[in-house]
């Protein structure tokens, strides 16, 4: 059995934790701020709009950090199994479960999708942050996995 290898980025935990607890904290105690004062006017903008509007920011912002940087995971793989957290749930799936993984690369971030043949406790479709250095050394070291898992295969850049 070999050891497992991080195949996410460090940066993860940032994204997933640390970006929208402080972004709703700021926002959240901005919003009832804006709510408890009761002003008439904020400035030129009349209250109820202001109040209104910043309920509205804080709930399409909230909704936005759910379903797109609080839904990525920590990806570990090894020649047997692929792990996955969200640094809450921790679960182990054979490799054998995993329908592909693709990346998409957008230029500042490259970002892996992990599609399961059936859903498990995560879902179907698992989105993570790639470490370029980790990603492409495992793929590297096991091409025959990179060849059955990797959509298109391995390409080592």
């Amino acid at each position: 059995m070999t050891m497992p290898v991080r195949i996410s980025s460090n940066a993860t935990l940032f994204f997933t934790l640390f970006v929208p607890t402080f972004w709703m904290a700021f926002f959240g105690i901005f919003s009832i701020t804006v709510f408890v004062s009761n002003l008439e006017y904020y400035g030129s903008i009349p209250g109820v709009y202001m109040r209104w509007g910043t309920f509205l920011f804080y709930a399409l912002g909230a909704l936005l950090l759910y379903f797109t940087l609080m839904q990525l995971k920590r990806v570990e793989i090894s020649s047997e199994h692929l792990y996955l957290t969200n640094y809450f749930k921790h679960r182990r799936y054979i490799l054998a479960d995993i329908a592909q993984i693709r990346t998409r690369d957008f230029g500042l971030f490259k970002l892996g999708t992990i599609d399961l043949k059936a859903p498990g406790s995560f879902g179907r479709r698992i989105r993570f942050l790639v470490s370029h250095k980790y990603f492409d050394s495992f793929w590297q070291s096991h091409p025959e996995l990179a060849e059955k898992l990797l959509s298109g295969g391995f390409q080592s850049r």
